[in-house]
């Protein structure tokens, strides 16, 4: 049993959390220091890391590449969230939240921001129609619930069940039972979905499966905490078939290896690349 606490009657930060990300939390917005993003040649410029979240948007950029659509070739840029580059005032300028992604559109007059990984795969899929039902549609309310669903799920996964199992500096049954518990209910809603369809939305691959491959994806084939025999992640078969599936796809492979910033496969990309460079980069699995 861990020491009760007793929490004041106003919170301070009197000293640093602990854990893997102690050094860049905080409780206040904005800049730390003074430093401009850098601009690549393509209109589309991203700014982020390959985290899950991160993951969302290059797969779906690759996607775009993949139909051979020109104008979704795109300039990423690192953001290293370790070393606090999301608080440079460059990025805080396309994202005061201080999180990547962030995406800047220079293709019109007036250069768009973008921030939050679902606002930009909905900006670019709605762009260039492709991988969202169409207005009118009646497929569309589902694809995009399925989306915010991860929005909303998802960092009950990362921040809650990530943390506590992963990062935190004490190992605490209490949180990460209460979010292992919520993890695997999610899990759950997941397989029963797609125990009766191919996709979560149907036979049709859209946003909604990019946004949750990239997390419970990426969970249930083993790339996540290393918490697959932990979460039992075997006893959630129809999951695990989707997660197999897309997985194969070419533009998830080459996704998944966007702004790698640590891991076996960092050295294998320069920092900035744009989707050409794959021609000139080994993206076999």
């Amino acid at each position: 049993m861990s020491d009760i606490y007793t929490p004041p009657k106003v919170w301070t930060l009197d000293t640093q959390s602990g854990g893997h990300f102690a050094s860049i939390n905080r409780p206040v917005a904005g800049a730390t220091h003074d430093k401009e993003l850098p601009k690549g040649k393509h209109p589309l410029q991203l700014y982020s890391l390959g985290t899950p979240n991160g993951a969302k948007v290059t797969i779906l950029l690759e996607e775009l590449v993949q139909l051979g659509l020109k104008d979704a070739e795109y300039d990423a840029w690192l953001i290293n969230i370790i070393e606090g580059a999301q608080f440079s005032s460059g990025f805080v300028d396309i994202n005061p939240n201080s999180k990547i992604p962030a995406l800047i559109d220079y293709s019109s007059a007036q250069p768009i921001r973008v921030f939050e990984s679902g606002a930009i795969m909905l900006y670019l899929a709605e762009n260039f129609g492709q991988f969202v039902p169409e207005l009118g549609s009646a497929k569309r309310p589902e694809c995009l619930s399925w989306l915010f669903w991860n929005i909303g799920s998802a960092p009950f996964l990362g921040g809650g069940f990530g943390h506590f199992y992963a990062y935190a500096p004490d190992k605490l049954e209490y949180p990460i039972n209460r979010y292992a518990m919520e993890v695997k209910r999610q899990l759950d809603v997941l397989d029963k979905q797609l125990a009766h369809h191919q996709y979560l939305c149907g036979d049709e691959y859209t946003i909604a499966d990019i946004a949750n491959f990239a997390w419970y994806g990426a969970l249930v084939l083993g790339e996540l905490y290393s918490a697959a025999e932990f979460l039992d992640v075997a006893s959630y078969p129809h999951v695990t078939r989707w997660a197999t599936q897309i997985q194969q796809r070419p533009a998830v492979i080459r996704g998944k290896r966007v702004n790698l910033a640590w891991g076996p496969e960092k050295d294998q990309l320069p920092e900035r690349h744009n989707a050409s460079d794959f021609d000139h980069v080994n993206v076999s699995p």
